[in-house]
């Protein structure tokens, strides 16, 4: 019986048939997957094969997985040499991000972007609490949203507080199947009751006196919307680091560098200070903005030559 994973906690899953039966299922033996090493064979959005094991309690034995489409990545928090699959088989990410309480970093976007960019997941950066904006983070909002919007990728201002920017998250969610990411605290639930109630999500307020989101997710999930499509919501994420990339590919995942590639004199520059770099004459020029490129270099920095 075909069947689509719904909830991963590390050993049990929560199965859902095509008629919308939930089944409570484990794995049968040990699953090797795409040749990586992953700290969770099976992730949520996975199509799977499964056995009924008992109807009354609804449980079942998962013994195949399909082909993934493409799937959201992490180095795992526990060891830099293994991964940790977020979710698969998505239509799209939204990256929810905050200028205050707490404040995302442009490394950390771009980081997640990159690894969108690296399995072709389009990304939304949807930029959340509004209300709470004064000028500095008005100006802020407004500088990012050029840089990314010059880029190719979409950006949304928010508040749930007051509404702004709501429907039109909403409408990009129907009938797609959609990871949101993002730090703790940035309102993900709060802006998932807004818009579905019924699906009643827990919300912590961000702690006083770090400045940081509070834990409320534990494993990462996956809810049917009541128009059609799904969201999978993740727990909150401090930090994002990448997998599968190189030293030489990052530059591949930067799409205003992508196109540019070809037109360096040496096929490997690093677009460092090599010379005939087109990536360095477009930061001077103003066609790869210095935020981007300065993100770049400091992501370049904490690779080393091994694939993350």
């Amino acid at each position: 019986m075909k069947a689509r994973i719904y909830k991963s906690t590390g050993s049990w899953y929560v199965a859902k048939t095509a008629d919308g039966k939930l089944y409570n299922a484990r794995i049968k033996g040990i699953f090797k997957i795409d040749e990586i090493t992953s700290t969770n064979p099976l992730a949520v959005g996975d199509e799977v094969e499964m056995e009924i094991e008992d109807i009354e309690e609804e449980s079942a034995m998962i013994d195949h997985i399909y082909d993934r489409r493409n799937y959201v990545a992490r180095v795992s928090p526990h060891n830099k040499w293994q991964h940790h699959i977020i979710a698969s088989n998505l239509d799209q990410s939204i990256l929810f991000a905050t200028l205050k309480d707490p404040k995302t970093s442009q490394g950390f976007m771009d980081r997640f972007l990159i690894s969108c960019e690296a399995y072709h997941i389009p990304a939304i950066i949807v930029f959340n609490k509004s209300d709470l904006y004064r000028k500095k983070e008005t100006e802020k909002f407004a500088h990012l949203k050029e840089i990314y919007e010059a880029v190719g990728y979409r950006v949304i201002l928010t508040s749930v507080q007051n509404g702004e920017g709501i429907e039109e998250v909403k409408s990009i969610l129907d009938h797609k199947t959609t990871l949101l990411s993002g730090h703790s605290g940035v309102g993900k639930s709060t802006f998932i009751n807004a818009v579905f109630p019924e699906l009643d999500l827990r919300t912590q307020e961000v702690s006083g006196w770090s400045g940081k989101g509070l834990h409320t997710t534990t494993f990462a999930e996956m809810f049917d919307l009541p128009g059609g499509g799904q969201i999978i919501d993740t727990p909150g994420v401090r930090e994002f680091g990448l997998v599968d990339i190189s030293k030489q590919e990052l530059s591949h995942f930067f799409p205003e560098m992508r196109v540019l590639l070809n037109q360096c004199q040496f096929n490997n520059c690093m677009h460092i200070n090599e010379p005939g770099c087109a990536v360095k004459e477009a930061v001077n020029t103003g066609g790869v903005a210095v935020d981007r490129y300065v993100s770049y270099l400091t992501i370049l920095d904490t690779m080393d030559d091994k694939k993350y």
